[in-house]
């Protein structure tokens, strides 16, 4: 047996995900279909988007391709949107590039009056490793969806939207879009992103950033350390406190942060440290609470070392969990049934595994949906290079496809059918109705 090498670190034990998988994919095997209550868009109409998305399908797969090479990050978008335009003006539509002063956010319309439905597009990428949460995934379904449904616009009314929202990887682009008015107008957003399975719903967490600066005295740290005041120890004990504090939250919450300053030299008692934080919690209100928790936690260690702090929040709009409407999603099961997909429902699939998207503003705004589809196999995680690659792959081409076909489908169902708009938006009504999210955390 080889004697460990201190300067590695020791390997994290994989018992508990495995026991995770095996009880996922138990779970997965016993679900239940998700049924719809409403008939939406008429058989003919369905019948010509299903003709109409296969057509596309290629174009579609391409345009995921061409993104996934040439990855671009937030709000640095100019080549993805410029191909997003492209392909829609080779098809017979004009998108608008530069809504909401946004100078990679776009927008293409069909129809005039009526109900509005938009389905979103993101296409920025990750630093460093591209696209590992599938933009491009997310972009040519929205595009295909669009086109789909746009053949049968005037059949069934209403109005159709393809919105290209850039930034979502921490740059809250559909925030400022929202408060530039580019939604204001806007009925319901459907969109989908890819992921491990096929879910009509699944739990995207709020997120608020802060930054904590402490300000302390330097001095001498061996001639005169009673002169000075430790923002480093201050630091520390925010750092701890909120350790702590942990133990105490629901499971679904997450605290995770690190130090960006920790003082210059070890003989200099640092006047200044910081740290950064990512808040994370399931419900706008305890979002609100836990971000009264770590400010109290941020002056408690300046008050106990004698220091000084000041927090930043949120340099970029923070996020709002994403609040489910279960009218719609159940329109996207039944409509992922003609490629042969079945859309899980909550719960099969840990609630826990889940990051946060700025989708969750708009869905406090109006009705909004956020299915995801399957492109990897159940262990590979978001955000890395093996699902940077399964997004470029056949696993991601298919879901290019099928994707298209289920985003087509639920915009024409809802512009079809009006008792599934009433019962879309009486479920949202019935949830808090729509929510002032620019003062919410005021």
């Amino acid at each position: 047996m080889r004697e460990p090498d201190p300067a590695r670190p020791s390997p994290p034990d994989d018992s508990y995900l495995r026991s995770l998988n095996a009880a996922t994919e138990l779970a997965v095997r016993e679900a239940e279909p998700i049924m719809s209550e409403h008939a939406g868009a008429p058989g003919e109409v369905r019948s010509a988007v299903l003709a109409a998305a296969r057509e596309y399908g290629d174009d579609l797969v391409a345009l995921s391709h061409d993104l996934h090479a040439h990855p671009e990050e937030a709000y640095a978008e100019h080549r993805s949107a410029r191909a997003v335009a492209a392909l829609l003006e080779r098809h017979g539509h004009t998108a608008e590039i530069g809504v909401g002063g946004l100078d990679t956010a776009l927008i293409a319309t069909r129809g005039t009056d009526g109900p509005h439905i938009g389905v979103l597009a993101e296409y920025d990428a990750l630093p460093g490793i591209g696209h590992a949460c599938g933009h491009n995934i997310i972009c040519a379904t929205a595009v295909g969806g669009f086109l789909a449904a746009a053949r049968v616009q005037e059949q069934v009314g209403g109005r159709l939207s393809l919105i290209g929202t850039p930034a979502e990887e921490g740059g809250g682009g559909k925030e400022k879009m929202a408060r530039a008015g580019v939604f204001d107008d806007v009925d319901a957003v459907i969109m989908l992103h890819p992921f491990t399975h096929d879910l009509a719903l699944h739990p995207f967490l709020g997120r608020r950033q802060v930054e904590m600066v402490f300000h302390g005295v330097a001095s001498h740290a061996a001639a005169q350390p009673f002169m000075g005041r430790n923002a480093l120890d201050a630091a520390v004990a925010a750092y701890q406190g909120i350790a702590a504090l942990r133990q105490h939250l629901p499971s679904s919450d997450r605290l995770h942060g690190i130090f960006t300053d920790g003082g210059a030299r070890p003989n200099v008692v640092p006047e200044r440290a910081a740290l950064l934080y990512y808040v994370r919690s399931a419900a706008p209100e305890t979002l609100r609470d836990l971000a009264v928790r770590m400010t109290e936690i941020a002056h408690g260690a300046a008050a106990m070392t004698g220091c000084g702090v000041e927090l930043h929040w949120d340099p970029l709009p923070p996020y709002l969990p994403i609040r489910f409407n279960h009218a719609l999603a159940a329109r996207w099961a039944v409509n992922q049934e003609p490629v042969g997909r079945r859309s899980l429902p909550p719960g099969v699939v840990p609630d826990f595994l889940t990051g946060s998207t700025d989708l969750g503003n708009l869905s406090y705004r109006m009705p909004a949906i956020h299915p995801m589809i399957a492109v990897s196999d159940p262990t590979v995680a978001l955000h890395t290079t093996a699902f940077a690659e399964a997004a470029g792959g056949p696993a991601g081409d298919l879901a290019v496809r099928d994707g298209a076909v289920g985003l087509a489908l639920t915009a024409v169902d809802y512009l079809a059918d009006p008792s599934l708009r009433e019962a879309v938006h009486a479920e949202f009504a019935a949830a808090g109705g729509p929510l002032d999210v620019p003062t919410f955390f005021d």
